[in-house]
């Protein structure tokens, strides 16, 4: 799939996925993918995860419950850190935005779905679940991105026009 195709195909997932495995080639492809976003003086403040052990998983998802999260063959957890330059700011979740949009990206290309949960790791428990990964201090869990061939289809939900969005002054 194009670089296009997959902007217009991504969408956020929130069913179930099949049992298909995830090839380690993909999740390999996908992360890299993550690790290329752009990063605020190259600080490189956001970090990954992968879990495809079905334990660890069935642990995470009796923390964090949807169904994506109890289905998916892979889980890839967002972790970031604050780097505070001397100039007073810090770009951790502009970086953290932009490597977990490639990664959107990137496995909507290779044909999976996925959703960017984040708000339950901001409003569940985020204590438990960075016990359960060793979690280092003064690293943040950031969101949970479910890997897999989803079971049903799936579709980008509608945009507003683009001549809304976006003012082309010539």
């Amino acid at each position: 799939m194009d670089f296009f195709e997959a902007v217009k195909s991504r969408h956020s997932y929130r069913g179930a996925y099949t049992d298909a495995a995830v090839p380690e080639a993909d999740l390999t492809a996908i992360l890299d993918a993550g690790l290329r976003a752009p990063s605020g003086c190259n600080a490189q403040t956001t970090s990954f995860i992968l879990v495809t052990n079905p334990e660890l998983r069935a642990k995470i998802a009796g923390i964090f419950g949807p169904e994506p999260v109890k289905t998916a063959p892979a889980l890839i957890i967002a972790v970031t850190e604050k780097v505070a330059f001397d100039f007073g700011l810090d770009f951790e979740l502009e970086d953290y935005g932009a490597a977990v949009e490639n990664i959107l990206l990137a496995l909507t290309a290779l044909g999976y779905a996925s959703c960017w949960w984040d708000g339950m790791t901001r409003l569940g428990d985020n204590a438990a679940l960075a016990e359960l990964l060793a979690i280092p201090e003064g690293k943040q869990i950031r969101t949970i991105i479910p890997v897999g061939v989803p079971a049903s289809p799936g579709a980008q939900a509608g945009r507003k026009p683009f001549g809304e969005r976006v003012d082309w002054r010539r």
